[in-house]
């Protein structure tokens, strides 16, 4: 089953029942979905360096919700994050806001993702300066999730924490202790406290209703890599992979997800509309970063690092760069060149491709 065939069919029942909800940021996402991988998204001319032989191919469209888009963003992003990778345990922390904030966050959702980003790492933060704790700076990766399993609006933070940090002082690294970072309930009632004051600060008025117990997750992840694959599937590809779909019958769509409690394997029928709900309805205001990396993992802060990197004696492996996956030939199987570049707009000029294809034509 097709995301873009299931807007083409239940679309018009979408805008009629949701017709309050939906944001200009979701009809740009339908749109794209829509037109993706056709004619309309632009093509490019490939020519194939064994044969010869020409072909016109649809481009992808490139939005960030797409099932079908930016598989290669997300392998070089998984790529990146592997580099900085640390010998020493991981945690991943996960940070949720209460069911009585969800309304707020949905209305303000641009403050809301943003004081939860900043509530969460401030938090983080704090524990690890304490000397009780660890007296140490810690570098972190940030994830925004606003879905549950079920594709329910449920927003929350993942964090993926090294466990430890660099006590720039004394000029050495400093461990957790085994398999453990923070107390969960500590790291709950500080970011209550902390989210609560930074949406206050915004000017929004907090439900009286809000509980006084918040929940934070902190689990050990290994060493972190299995936690940075599962964090990348959801980076750039949508909440949902085209293949848990499952059926499309009688105006009734069934996708299948894996239990959190269990692990088992369940399915879950909607109408149409109300299937194309759960998953537009977690499009991403526009510009909004999803991921972001603090202290020692920030872009900007390299030479600390390296500077950790040699103080744990990590011996760094070059990596190639992962080339974008190119097309094949039809006709004989080899690799193909971008050669022309037609946009989506009929009226727009064809562009050679000397060095190869833009960002945006392929997946």
């Amino acid at each position: 089953m097709e995301l873009s065939t299931l807007i083409s069919t239940y679309r018009e029942a979408l805008e009629v029942k949701y017709a309050d909800a939906l944001l200009p940021s979701h009809r740009r996402a339908l749109d794209a979905i829509t037109r993706c991988r056709t004619a309309q998204s632009g093509e490019v001319l490939a020519r194939c360096n064994d044969c010869g032989q020409l072909e016109w191919h649809p481009c992808s469209c490139g939005h960030r919700s797409c099932p079908k888009c930016q598989n290669h963003e997300a392998t070089q992003w998984l790529t990146r994050q592997r580099d900085k990778l640390l010998p020493v345990d991981y945690f991943l922390v996960t940070f949720t806001l209460p069911a009585q904030l969800r309304t707020l966050a949905w209305q303000h959702q641009r403050l809301i993702y943003a004081a939860l980003f900043r509530a969460a790492i401030q938090t983080l933060k704090q524990f690890g300066l304490n000397p009780k704790h660890l007296g140490a700076e810690m570098g972190m990766t940030a994830v925004l999730h606003t879905h549950s399993r079920l594709l329910t609006y449920h927003p929350h933070l993942h964090v993926v924490v090294p466990g430890g940090g660099i006590d720039r002082t004394q000029g050495v690294w400093k461990r957790t202790r085994y398999q453990y970072l923070f107390n969960e309930f500590a790291l709950a009632a500080v970011f209550r406290g902390k989210c609560l004051h930074e949406i206050a600060q915004a000017g929004l008025t907090i439900p009286a209703s809000v509980p006084k117990d918040w929940v934070v997750d902190c689990r050990h992840a290994g060493r972190g890599e299995s936690a940075l694959e599962y964090l990348s599937r959801y980076l750039y590809r949508g909440v949902i992979r085209e293949s848990h779909i499952l059926s499309d019958e009688q105006g009734q769509v069934t996708f299948r997800y894996t239990d959190r409690e269990s692990g088992n394997v369940c399915t879950e029928t909607l109408d149409g509309e109300d299937f194309l709900w759960r998953v537009i309805q977690h499009v991403l205001p526009k510009g909004f970063h999803r991921v972001r990396d603090y202290g020692f993992l920030h872009h900007n802060a390299g030479q600390t690092l390296q500077w950790i990197q040699l103080i744990l004696q990590v011996v760094l492996q070059p990596i190639a760069p992962k080339e974008r996956p190119s097309f094949c030939c039809s006709a004989c199987g080899g690799a193909m060149k971008v050669i022309l570049i037609k946009p989506s707009s009929r009226d727009a000029p064809l562009t050679r491709s000397a060095q190869g294809p833009p960002r945006e034509v392929f997946v």
